[in-house]
């Protein structure tokens, strides 16, 4: 069951085109990760799922509702965590909680809401003594204090410190758990790859690419990349044609059968003595994939 469908989407600025045909659908209990650089048109389209911006044309539903007429009963549903939230800075973080809760049919308790976002400790604290990431823990609890259905993320971990956004990262599982929805925007490829289900990558105001974090642009069926540092390098003499070297020395091979190109190269270096400093075998990460998809985005 589709609880976000996008077909055709288009948004003009007079000549400009922020979106050009994007199209993707995104199933309950879904998370699904959109990125994309900045100017690409991620934060668009995100705009008009929410019924925060109107499209030029095409056809969209979220939860069964046209966002571009936002009713009552659409934006009881949904939960957004916006990159920068205005709160009032006098309220303590309970009193934030309680209420933003208030404007809801059903709301998440406050304490539950605190224990689960980490700031227990500053439950009655004010929120301009929060850190900047404290306040980014606040707006995650804002963005859920609803019990929404579904939920917008927007690069919901900038400023996290690594046990921060792990923390943020089990309280999206846990929402998803209970049957939530996420569409989560990240400069994170970590976090995209970690959380989503699927991910599409947005460039020049297009889909250029979707699928699962694995299979992104072809991944699951790239070349591996063997790099290793090698003081002694004859590439005459060296068993694997397609290897390259910098002039820092650090070689690289591209290869479609890894095992047996390791193999080779290993007994090579054995028979000349030759200690392979920093044997690294990967196929390309995401990030890897994603910069590529992008490079003429940028």
């Amino acid at each position: 069951m589709a609880v976000i469908s996008v077909s055709n989407l288009e948004k003009h600025y007079g000549d400009v085109h922020a979106l050009r045909g994007v199209s993707f659908s995104v199933d309950k209990g879904e998370v699904f990760a959109l990125l994309g650089p900045n100017g690409a048109g991620k934060s668009t389209a995100v705009e008009i799922l929410e019924g925060h911006r109107r499209r030029s044309s095409g056809n969209v539903s979220v939860l069964g509702f046209d966002p571009g007429d936002s009713p009552r009963a659409f934006r009881d549903q949904i939960g957004i965590v916006l990159q920068e939230t205005a709160i009032e800075t006098e309220l303590t973080v309970k009193e934030a909680i309680d209420i933003y809760g208030s404007m809801y049919s059903k709301r998440r308790p406050a304490a539950e809401l605190i224990e689960i976002v980490g700031l227990h400790e500053k439950a009655d604290a004010r929120i301009k003594t929060l850190s900047g990431g404290q306040k980014r823990r606040l707006e995650l609890a804002l963005g859920i204090v609803g019990d929404p259905e579904l939920i917008f993320l927007d690069e919901p971990t900038t400023g996290f410190d690594p046990s921060a956004r792990r923390q943020a990262w089990s309280v999206v599982e846990n929402l998803v758990a209970l049957g939530k929805t996420v569409l989560l925007t990240t400069h994170y490829m970590d976090e995209a790859q970690h959380l989503a289900d699927r991910v599409a990558v947005i460039a020049n105001g297009e889909i250029v690419a979707e699928g699962t974090p694995e299979s992104l642009g072809g991944r699951e069926t790239s070349a591996t990349l063997i790099t290793f540092q090698a003081g002694d390098f004859d590439a005459d003499g060296f068993p694997v044609s397609d290897a390259s070297m910098t002039p820092e020395g650090l070689v690289t091979v591209r290869s479609m059968t890894p095992t047996r190109d390791v193999y080779a190269i290993s007994g090579w270096a054995v028979e000349r003595g030759i200690e392979l400093v920093d044997l690294n075998v990967a196929r390309p990460s995401l990030e890897d994939v994603y910069l590529d998809l992008t490079r003429d985005g940028d």
